[in-house]
């Protein structure tokens, strides 16, 4: 008669592996082969099956601390980045890179270190104080960083950056193949005058153009150097490299589409279009980068553009570190590249005249 009551929780707190334990009517290392990893073959299904079902029950979660301790570690990831506060694209990063780690019951500890190289290295030294199982640097634009001092005393992946010593692993995207992407939107719809606006002399500016370019030479196509006008990444830059190519030039000499480094950029050239009277994508055609959240869809008309998988490449460098923390082994220094995906809406038609 008192079997009833040893089946309850011991108390009014979180419910542990042992309440677990006598409302399954199993013993307390029953319940750990179950949220260690370890049942299969020690266990039947069934009794797998009726231990999870009392966990649920009594809404126990097993304690990430002291499991962290016997295997020692604290499942804590820290993200160190340049800019958290002032990019648009952070979150998708974040998201990615959080939601992967929780799956695999871990937390993310997040620091902006604001592009400052001694609260960089600060970060790291803190992140290591606090005994997390590794670091995440991730860089709100493509470009060679410094790696931070600590960095490597510990498991770390690099996301949307590449070390300037080619120390350590990297996710980042596959920015030629993205210009490619670009051209091919361009010449599917029979564009053979194309022209390339905005950017600068960063990785992603000669990437990008070296994949668009590559594209248009497999198709027989020369891009004229007036026609690649590098002003920047804002929109002003985008506006005056769109007036630039397009004011005054007889509509038959005129590029009929145009690529532009980014969706600012994009948003200046169809705004100098509307100023010159062109009509787009009727006249002309626009294509952008980034898929900037909050703009591209909401321009006029909504913006064609090649998405930066910010999200992806949380998800892919967590998943990267994660794997190393369980293995313990360093993963080698290679660069892996993620696919910019097509973002299609009504800024590309038809070649005028097609």
């Amino acid at each position: 008669m008192g079997g009833t009551d040893e089946k309850q929780p011991t108390g009014s707190g979180r419910p542990t592996s042992r309440d677990v334990a006598r409302l399954a009517g199993v013993s307390h290392t029953a319940v750990s082969f179950v949220f260690n990893g370890r049942a299969e073959g020690n266990l039947s299904p069934a009794t797998q099956e009726r231990i999870r079902r009392a966990a649920a029950r009594l809404g126990y979660r097993p304690d990430p601390v002291a499991r962290g301790l016997r295997r020692r570690r604290t499942a804590v990831i820290g993200l160190v980045t340049d800019e958290i506060a002032s990019s648009p694209f952070a979150g998708r990063l974040l998201r990615g890179a959080m939601e992967t780690a929780w799956d695999s019951d871990h937390l993310v500890l997040t620091i902006d270190s604001g592009g400052d190289p001694a609260k960089e290295d600060a970060a790291v030294a803190e992140l290591l104080d606090r005994r997390v199982d590794g670091i995440i640097y991730a860089a709100m634009s493509l470009r060679r960083v410094r790696v931070p001092e600590g960095l490597h005393r510990t498991h770390s992946v690099l996301a949307n950056c590449l070390p300037e010593d080619d120390s350590l692993p990297a996710v980042i995207p596959a920015e030629r193949a993205g210009g490619r992407t670009a051209a091919r939107l361009l010449l599917d719809e029979g564009h053979h005058r194309v022209a390339m606006v905005g950017g600068q002399d960063d990785l992603a500016s000669v990437d990008r153009l070296r994949g668009f370019r590559d594209a248009l030479r497999a198709e027989g196509i020369t891009v004229p150097k007036e026609w690649v006008v590098r002003t920047g990444g804002e929109i002003a830059g985008g506006y005056e490299g769109a007036m630039r190519i397009l004011h005054g030039t007889p509509a038959d000499r005129r590029p009929t589409g145009l690529f532009c480094y980014n969706d600012r950029v994009a948003a200046g050239v169809l705004h100098a279009a509307t100023r010159l009277g062109i009509t787009v994508p009727e006249d002309l055609s626009v294509v952008g980068y980034d898929d900037q959240e909050h703009m591209a869809a909401f321009l006029t008309p909504p913006l064609t553009s090649v998405a930066l998988p910010h999200r992806a490449m949380g998800e892919a460098a967590a998943r990267l570190l994660l794997g190393a923390i369980d293995t313990g082994r360093t993963p080698p220094a290679t660069v892996r590249r993620l696919a910019c995906p097509v973002m299609s809406r009504a800024s590309v038609g038809p070649a005028p005249g097609r």
